[in-house]
């Protein structure tokens, strides 16, 4: 799973901004991230614009914007390189950041995602975003459990933030921090290892993954490059779509292989019976319009068994 839109809402808000120094305020932090990220599609970047706009603060001009996958954005201000993303952004560029990291492990601990603001090589401050868990994120997990497949969440957000979420939703394994070929190396690890991998995600980041799993899952309210790179794209965003997806994909595999072992059973029994075999023994003979009338049944017998879906509903304690 991947969790900012998957296990969480995916309407983060911000919750605290947090300046390094005397001589910036708070509104001129968020101003200037909102002003980076208001090209972005991530739900981080939106949450920073959105409040930004709440508080009517004038946003600084920007241009030349970049999005670095799974770290944040890069945009070019008068004043110099604006950079708006996590804590491996900052390591890749030479940021310092020590004034903040006491406040920021604070905030990742309550389960927030920092965001981290330089401008021109100096670090300004940085925002906190919350997202809460879906409703229904910690009963699919125990779902999933319970039918015997291994949850693991996958996230570029800070360690002890995605282990807070991850603590909430049931998951035991977490892969904190990282990057979207980097989801995309663990779910191949586990492909060698012989697993069947699901990969289950909404965003640009879990693209790589999505294509690399055996069964890549989108998210209804996923993005445009998420939805085409997954085979299955729930209707909705619900956490319980996957274990519906899961018990719906067992359920038609089981009836695959009854109607298949049905259908050869039944033609070899009666094609010898159509072909004589019964005539040296008891002279009887079926005739063409029997025969006909017999591999007719076969199929309706097969199609009436396929059916059965049409009356089957998931159930939370199994498929």
């Amino acid at each position: 799973f991947d969790k900012t839109g998957t296990l969480t809402v995916g309407r983060p808000v911000v919750t605290d901004v947090i300046v390094a120094e005397r001589s910036v305020t708070d509104a001129g932090v968020l101003a200037l991230a909102a002003a980076a990220e208001q090209g972005s599609e991530h739900p981080i970047g939106e949450a920073m614009v959105a409040r930004a706009k709440e508080l009517g603060l004038a946003l600084p001009a920007v241009g030349a914007f970049a999005t670095v996958p799974g770290q944040g954005v890069d945009a070019l201000a008068p004043e110099g390189r604006v950079l708006v993303g996590n804590r491996t952004l900052m390591e890749t560029r030479g940021i310092e950041t020590d004034v903040l990291e006491p406040r920021a492990a604070a905030l990742a601990a309550e389960g927030k995602t920092v965001v981290y603001v330089v401008l021109a090589g100096r670090a300004l401050g940085l925002v906190a975003v919350a997202d809460v868990l879906k409703t229904d994120a910690a009963e699919a997990v125990a779902a999933l459990r319970r039918r015997g497949s291994e949850v693991v969440m996958l996230t570029g957000d800070h360690r002890v933030t995605a282990a807070a979420i991850a603590r909430q939703a049931g998951i035991e394994r977490v892969l904190a921090e990282v990057q979207p070929e980097d989801k995309a190396r663990e779910v191949a690890r586990l492909q060698t290892q012989g697993r069947v991998v699901a990969m289950v995600g909404d965003g640009i980041n879990d693209a790589p993954a999505l294509v690399q799993a055996d069964v890549g899952i989108a998210m209804g309210s996923g993005t445009d490059v998420a939805i085409e790179a997954a085979d299955v794209t729930l209707m909705r965003s619900d956490v319980t779509g996957v274990v519906v997806a899961v018990d719906l994909s067992r359920r038609t595999l089981r009836i695959v292989k009854q109607n298949l072992v049905w259908a050869f059973g039944y033609n070899v029994v009666l094609i010898p019976v159509a072909a004589g075999l019964l005539y040296p023994l008891g002279g009887v003979l079926l005739s063409p319009i029997l025969a006909g009338g017999a591999m007719a049944f076969s199929s309706v017998s097969v199609v009436t068994n396929s059916l059965r879906l049409k009356r089957w509903k998931s159930l939370p304690g199994g498929a």
